[in-house]
């Protein structure tokens, strides 16, 4: 399953990006154009897994976002076991691979617990990320509970990492166990931002998309009908009015955004080439022929957080504006322009424009549960000693909820009602087997909710009925949320049976069975603990405080601690004023980082060059702060204060950084627009070395650049 990629982007299925290894599977086996997600990838990863919908697993958002209420907690619970666990128990060697995204940022530490790591919920083996998204170049990975470094080097990335792993796996797998069944997942992260791709992936598309994005979703929606992939008498939608339009980009920075499309689309044809290196192992292997491989499109809509095309992806999921001028000026400034692009020093992702393009004929994108362009992703199934390709595709309405159901059915397994002692909950899906041999089979899945970020809908019987939510993934604008009230919204309603692309709008035409729905809905969100409707929304914007964190207000660390996860660690964001003091030896000339939290993108750095101090708060990529001594600091035993101290409580506001040695000031500066959220999403604090990416340009080349001298100890606590 790969992460972010668009129902239209796929060139088997009429879009622009080659995928040798969706041609090959489609071709052998048979293909799905009305197969759904929830819109989000932790709820989709939880539902996948488990059979059941995401709130019932208690994945009504990211786990970044968990809170109290039922649905939202971020803990898969016990009573719904995931089908790696029961395949287990039926005598399967069980392998995953990539992102998993749905462990509690709290339990990401040394100290556990790992119940609800990938090696907890049933998997033998495990080796990838926990979090949302990492670096391809330098990313934060596990095997199994364990952190573990990839390497450092120009030649590095991470999805062609995962593949080699999972390769050596099922090479294990079969000369030990030969006769062992085995199951892989394999999620590799790609193509979520930040996109990352070497050069020569990207340079395939050069000049592909210079028409713009308007013209590039036309082309594809005729490519869509002219394969059959969708209806003839489908409807193209229009961009949303509040998106741009191509001709609304100034000419003069048309090389950048279709630069962010042409790495896009060499970061999907990598990514699907991937997935080819391990279908070639199984068919050498001999295996070919009797494996079922399962290929998801996507675990939701193609991505329009990049906003306008952006160096920085998540200025958006801190709120923090910045104009496309801004961007071109650091690139050009500080990165030495488009060659930078989709290496390890930015980043990027895409605009919004091409998102929109990549969920062709449909509204919406990722994030949006009320539209398909959110939910709707090609599957492609293959297995070659029970499916013969017809060249039909398969219309039948599904979810990944289904995907379980569907294996127990082929396996002939019972879903068990207990698993280790704890009575199970039934399963949400219903298989899938019966579309296998018949194409034309009617829809046997009746009724399906979707829900993220207060956008939902409701599918039954063929019609739809949904609300947009509070606000557009692809815009900062924040106000509709600010004075949101979820139970005067505006209800659509669509006949999917003779509207294939959710073009035509009835709420008006059928207003009666558009109350049937909203009243099927409430009653579905009631059984799988929806309400309240926009808890995870509420939890980041009213109430931050609730989000994961450490409840900690002050650290001792020491020397060689490190892969700490941001949200346990002391927060270098807007409002909250630390003092740093550390008690160290320093040699002459000494060199090496103090201790670091964040990566490349943005975080906070105190480090030592050539015998002078530094920090460096690097917000977001676009601004840099730099603060240094005047002069070399001494060799000897030092106590270095570093104190962040905030004019205020308010988002983004300015701090003044100090920097003290013995008592005595060696340096100040000013940090004029702060983070006010989350530097990174998988970056990590470390003590006496930058693991991962580094916060600083500066030692990029140098990294991890562990300090050269002793650290005794390292406190840090919030100032009043």
């Amino acid at each position: 399953m790969t992460d972010d990629a668009g129902f239209s982007n796929p060139e088997t299925f009429g879009g622009p990006v080659h995928m040798p290894t969706m041609d090959r599977l489609a071709k052998s086996g048979i293909s799905y154009n009305a197969f759904h997600t929830t819109a989000m990838c932790s709820p989709t990863r939880a539902s996948l897994l488990t059979g059941r919908n995401h709130h019932r697993v208690a994945a009504g958002q990211i786990a970044e976002l968990a809170s109290d209420w039922d649905g939202y907690m971020g803990k898969i619970p016990k009573s719904t076991a995931t089908f790696a666990q029961v395949l287990s128990y039926y005598g399967y060697n069980t392998s995953a691979f990539g992102k998993w995204h749905n462990t509690p940022v709290t339990d990401i530490t040394k100290l556990g617990p790992f119940d609800r790591y990938p090696t907890g919920l049933g998997f033998d083996y495990f080796y990838g990320f926990l979090a949302g998204e990492t670096s391809q170049y330098e990313p934060v990975l596990f095997e199994n509970t364990n952190p573990v470094e990839a390497p450092h080097g120009p030649k590095y990335h991470l999805t062609e990492d995962l593949a080699e792993k999972a390769i050596a796996w099922i090479r294990t797998s079969k000369t030990l166990e030969p006769d062992t069944p085995f199951c892989v997942y394999f999620t590799p992260g790609a193509v979520h931002g930040p996109h990352h791709i070497f050069k020569e992936w990207a340079d395939k598309y050069d000049g592909k998309f210079d028409e713009g994005w308007e013209a590039l979703r036309a082309m594809t929606f005729e490519k869509q009908k002219e394969l059959g992939w969708i209806p003839q008498d489908s409807v193209l939608n229009p961009l949303a009015s509040t998106q741009q339009k191509w001709d609304e980009i100034p000419k003069s920075q048309h090389e950048f955004q279709t630069r962010l499309m042409e790495i896009y689309a060499g970061f999907l044809e990598h990514t699907d080439v991937q997935y080819g290196k391990i279908v070639d192992e199984i068919e050498r292997q001999g295996l070919l022929e009797n494996t079922l491989i399962l290929y998801i499109n996507s675990d939701n809509g193609p991505s329009s957080e990049g906003m306008n095309g952006t160096i920085s992806e998540l200025l958006a999921q801190n709120g923090m504006p910045s104009t496309s001028e801004q961007q071109l000026e650091t690139l050009k400034e500080s990165y030495g322009g488009m060659d930078a692009l989709g290496g390890p020093t930015l980043d990027i992702m895409y605009h919004h424009g091409w998102a929109y393009t990549g969920a062709s004929p449909f509204q919406g994108t990722k994030l949006v549960a009320a539209h398909l362009g959110g939910t709707r992703t090609p599957l492609v199934i293959s297995w070659p000693a029970k499916i013969k390709p017809d060249g039909m595709i398969r219309s039948q309405f599904h979810h990944v909820n289904d995907i379980a159901a569907t294996l127990y059915d082929i396996l002939d397994i019972t879903p068990p009602k207990t698993v280790n002692g704890v009575e199970q909950q039934p399963l949400d899906g219903t298989s899938m087997a019966y579309t296998f041999d018949q194409p034309e089979a009617a829809t046997t899945k009746k009724t399906q909710y979707f829900e993220v970020l207060g956008s939902r809908g409701i599918y039954h019987e063929g019609w739809f009925a949904g609300t947009f939510g509070p606000k557009a993934p692809w815009s900062t604008d924040a106000s509709g949320l600010m004075n949101w009230e979820p139970e005067k919204e505006e209800w659509e309603l669509y006949n999917l049976n003779e509207d294939y692309s959710q073009s035509k709008n009835l709420a008006k035409v059928n207003p009666e069975k558009l109350a049937e729905l909203k009243e099927l809905f409430d009653k579905e969100a009631t059984e799988n603990l929806v309400y309240p409707i926009g808890a995870a929304q509420y939890t980041v914007f009213f109430n931050p405080s609730e989000l994961p964190s450490s409840p900690l207000k002050e650290w001792s660390f020491y020397e060689g601690q490190e892969r700490i996860p941001e949200a346990m660690a002391p927060k270098f964001i807007s409002g909250l004023s630390t003092l740093a003091v550390i008690d160290a030896e320093i040699p002459k000339d000494a060199e090496g980082v103090l201790f670091a939290l964040g990566g490349i993108s943005s975080g906070f750095t105190v480090y030592m060059d050539k015998g002078i101090l530094k920090a460096e708060y690097n917000a977001m990529t676009l601004n840099r702060y730099k603060i240094s001594s005047e002069a070399r600091i001494a060799p000897g035993k030092v106590k270095i204060e570093v104190e962040t101290k905030y004019d205020s409580a308010e988002r983004m506001a300015p701090a003044t950084v100090t920097l003290k040695v013995n008592g005595k000031q060696v340096g100040q500066g000013r940090i004029e627009r702060s983070v006010p959220s989350i530097h990174t999403a998988s970056e990590t604090f470390d003590v006496g070395m930058d693991l991962g990416s580094p916060v600083a340009l500066e030692y990029f080349d140098r990294a991890p650049f562990k300090f050269n001298g002793k650290i005794e100890k390292i406190h840090i606590s919030y100032l009043d």
